[in-house]
């Protein structure tokens, strides 16, 4: 079979190609690790810029809140007010981006984190994704919303938070998925990520399926332990989520999120994110609201996987397969369900 020894994958998604080589994990390895300190926090910590009422670095003061809080971040990488400038310098060219970068503070907790927060809390969140998502629609063509969880991922705060990044251009991964996402349903009249998850349905990548959700180890999944979750129905982005689509989201990732702490026994960092259809939302009907879970851990709590070399100058490539990596995510099911998050 093709997919017993080192073989190629094809990313659906975005055209490109993943190379398999499974069991290279096996080797040995002397190279760096990273540090994983005693991860110990106060519930509240009179030095950290995202707590409430404690002043940032930029002189504001945040508020005493209570459930989410998002802002402007103070050293926001868009900014809304750049004009309209272009450089054509024979083959070289530039143009100026507008747009603007939040910061969502998942709670007011410091001691906690998405995989920590109960249900009801995540639905929270979920929610202020959605709303902001739909605000900064009506200004730019592009919103993202996203996390990097753990210091391994780049994070510069602990407290539990995620940032939202709106910009006029459609940026480069958005655009590969949308130009495959758009031929596929001038090819076939149908969504090419609802056809991929009825294909998938009940199948060995499967790591979880509920009623208004799939949670999926992607065939062509080029992290370790990387997964997409989508919806069940045509979802075109964030806010056209009903109210049952979102309780059964905030379950879903509770349970995904607790499976992965429990791979090797230690918070596991990760960077995610959503992709729901570019603005204006009515033109992108072929597109499936979708999230994207990179988690670089790869043997260990300690062991990572780089992109270097091979990976940088011909093609990704991953040392073990899809199916093992959604074995083991289905093998850490919770034994109890979580509550069921309020409405």
């Amino acid at each position: 079979m093709v997919t017993d020894g080192p073989h190629r994958r094809y990313n659906l998604l975005t055209g490109e190609w993943v190379l398999v080589s499974a069991g290279r994990t096996d080797r040995p390895w002397q190279g760096s690790t990273e540090n994983q300190p005693f991860d110990s926090r106060p519930r509240y910590d009179p030095h950290c810029y995202l707590c409430p009422g404690n002043t940032r670095v930029g002189g504001v003061t945040n508020p005493d809140y209570e459930e989410t809080f998002v802002f402007t971040n103070d050293f926001a990488a868009l900014l809304p007010e750049v004009g309209a400038n272009q450089l054509v310098d024979g083959l070289l060219r530039a143009e100026s981006e507008a747009g603007t970068c939040r910061v969502v503070c998942y709670s007011p907790r410091h001691d906690v984190d998405m995989a920590s927060m109960e249900p009801a809390e995540i639905r929270r969140v979920i929610d202020m994704w959605s709303s902001q998502t739909a605000e900064l629609a009506a200004d730019y063509q592009w919103v993202q919303v996203f996390e990097n969880r753990g210091a391994a991922m780049g994070a510069s705060n602990p407290h539990p938070h995620g940032q939202i990044w709106a910009g006029a251009a459609l940026p480069n991964e958005a655009a590969r998925e949308d130009a495959t996402q758009r031929a596929h349903q001038s090819a076939s009249g149908s969504v090419l990520l609802l056809d991929y998850i009825e294909q998938e349905s009940g199948g060995e990548r499967v790591v979880l399926e509920t009623e208004h959700w799939s949670v999926i180890v992607p065939f062509w999944a080029i992290w370790p332990f990387e997964i997409l979750v989508t919806p069940r129905r045509h979802v075109r982005w964030l806010p056209d989520l009903t109210v049952a689509e979102r309780d059964d989201l905030s379950l879903a990732l509770a349970d995904v999120l607790d499976r992965y702490d429990r791979v090797f026994d230690h918070p596991f960092p990760y960077s995610m994110g959503w992709h729901g259809a570019p603005s204006p939302v009515d033109e992108y009907d072929h597109w499936q609201l979708h999230a994207h879970f990179y988690p670089p851990l790869l043997r260990s709590a300690t062991v990572r996987k780089h992109m270097v070399g091979y990976e940088l100058l011909a093609e990704v490539q991953r040392d073990v397969t899809a199916e093992a990596v959604a074995k083991r995510l289905q093998d850490l099911a919770r034994t109890v369900a979580p509550a069921v998050a309020d409405g």
